[in-house]
């Protein structure tokens, strides 16, 4: 079973690219939560597992947790990324 991981700082519109931002600024949100990814995550269509107490490697002095997607074998990881920045978008409009 493939296993993808999201950091917040996937979608995170105060990070640059270099930091860790994985889509385009116009679709990035500001200070984005594990819930909310799950949440996204699962109206996508996947499993969502939340693990608070992780770090991304680009900022390790910040724990702001990952969720792993389960079950995503027909996706890449970037389209996994970019949907769920979409909903988690749509979900603070």
């Amino acid at each position: 079973m493939v296993e993808n991981a999201i950091y917040p700082a996937y979608l995170d519109g105060d990070c640059t690219r270099g930091e860790g931002r994985r889509v385009p600024a116009t679709a990035a949100v500001e200070e984005p939560t594990v819930d909310e990814i799950a949440k996204a995550v699962q109206q996508v269509g996947y499993d969502a597992v939340v693990e608070r107490d992780v770090a991304y490697s680009r900022e390790h002095w910040r724990e702001r947790g990952r969720v792993l997607v389960k079950g995503a074998e027909d996706a890449t990881k970037n389209d996994i990324v970019q949907a769920v920045a979409a909903y988690v978008t749509a979900m603070r409009d």
